[in-house]
């Protein structure tokens, strides 16, 4: 591609960066979030998904998402398969309402659905607005502790004990220990500013447990080769159960509006923040594409729906990159191409194992939780809506329990003090039809 080609694409020169200054960022925005190439093929392969292939499926989907991203708003921003949404899909959807993995593909996929149609008509906006901020950051921190509960688990840091539940795993087993340590390591890359500090911990984990026995070998198992022809994906493509969730919807609509609720202030949150780094809002903090950026998020989740795997959302690590110089859509075409290239060291990536990605998950939820500090804290109202969201999911299990019960709690909250003006037509409909789902046991 030429330099006149570049230039009309992606106006390098107007947004004043030049193509080594995207490449650059390009770089180090994979850097940062390659980190779920293993991670989100682990998560999904729990929920029953076949295992073989999931890598693949996992590159395809965030190079596809990244160049809808990079050619229909020219936003240095990269899109991949949502920490959160992969957890949704694999604990709530499929472990927890025991739904096929094929009907949660069905799930996701008119869930983008409706996500698109919402983007085009602009009732994503008036959705937005109408949900309370202290819901909003409840439903994001929690779903940072349900995540970072996921990765102890993992790891065998928490283990279940009949009596109280839950209880520390055994430190002495190798593996939990360096599970502990890769903890403290990634903390420490990450508070010294490391970029690709995620992988960085988990390349060195899965080094270390080459040298750890075990009853079969080694912790990390020996690699058939260092590169390799990228895995079929033919196990989950156009594998979704179309029609399930609709002759089921008294069973999935919460899940599809769960999911959607999620991604929705998942992807404005992350616009609006990486944006603002890279300059790209109004002098009003608006963004000029948000409709588009929008809609490119939610084709990006039908088409990971095709080829099989959760809900693909834009990355908040693609702020790394517009720190490196990033400013325009060739910077996420460089991300997309990365995501591609890496499919030729899936021999490498698949013997990485599980108590490897513990740091990740951990991080990731710990990032999740800084938006606490939005939450009014002298508002005790606010305080205690956001705290029940929060607190519900990792102990529920279940991302959608934990919005049901936050919009039941901050309605329940403003009727019970004669605050009733303040809730949205919306919200209350919401909090109804939750709470008529508990009384009437419409699980």
């Amino acid at each position: 591609m030429s330099n006149n080609v570049i230039e009309r694409l992606f106006k390098l020169q107007e947004h004043g960066t030049t193509v080594r200054t995207e490449i650059i960022a390009g770089l180090t925005t994979f850097a940062a979030m390659s980190y779920i190439l293993v991670v989100n093929p682990g998560i999904l392969g729990l929920s029953g998904m076949p295992v073989e292939g999931l890598i693949t499926v996992t590159a395809i989907a965030a190079c596809m998402g990244t160049l809808m991203m990079a050619l229909m708003t020219n936003y240095p921003i990269a899109l991949a398969p949502g920490m959160g949404l992969n957890a949704f899909f694999a604990f709530t959807i499929c472990l927890g309402r025991e739904i096929p993995w094929e009907a949660a593909l069905g799930i996701v996929f008119w869930n983008g659905i409706l996500f698109l149609l919402l983007s085009l008509t602009g009732v994503r906006t008036k959705i937005a607005e109408s949900i309370p901020p202290s819901l909003k950051i409840g439903v994001q921190c929690g779903i940072g502790l349900f995540i970072a509960f996921i990765g102890l688990k993992n790891a065998g840091l928490i283990v279940d004990n009949p009596a109280t539940f839950v209880q520390l795993g055994d430190l002495s087993e190798p593996a939990v220990m360096l599970a502990l340590i890769g903890i403290i390591f990634t903390i420490v890359l990450m508070v010294k500013r490391v970029t690709g500090a995620i992988l960085i911990s988990i390349v060195t984990l899965t080094l270390i447990g080459a040298f750890i026995p075990t009853e079969n070998g080694t912790l990390t198992a020996t690699p058939s080769a260092v590169v390799g022809m990228p895995e079929s994906i033919s196990n989950t493509f156009m594998a979704m159960d179309f029609w399930y969730p609709i002759d089921h919807l008294a069973e999935t609509w919460d899940l599809i509006f769960a999911l959607m609720f999620v991604n929705m202030f998942d992807t404005i949150g992350t616009l609006i923040g990486v944006s603002r780094k890279a300059n790209l809002l109004t002098p009003e903090g608006k963004l000029p594409k948000i409709g588009s950026a929008m809609t490119a998020d939610a084709s990006a989740s039908i088409a990971g729906a095709l080829v099989g795997t959760s809900p693909v959302t834009s990355y908040v690590e693609s702020a790394t990159g517009v720190s490196a110089g990033g400013r325009t859509g060739l910077t996420a075409v460089v991300v997309s191409v990365c995501f591609l290239l890496s499919l030729f060291l899936t021999p490498l990536m698949k013997v990485i194992p599980l108590m490897a990605t513990t740091p990740a998950l951990l991080m990731v939820g710990i990032l999740m939780m800084e938006s606490i500090r939005q939450v009014d804290f002298d508002d005790l109202g606010a305080l205690a809506t956001a705290s029940v969201a929060l607190i519900a999911m990792p102990l529920t299990f279940s991302i959608s329990e934990g919005i049901a019960l936050g919009f039941i709690t901050y309605v329940g909250i403003k009727v019970g003090t004669g605050k009733f003006k303040e809730v949205t037509p919306l919200t209350y409909a919401l909090a109804i039809v939750f709470l008529l789902r508990y009384l009437l046991d419409l699980k």
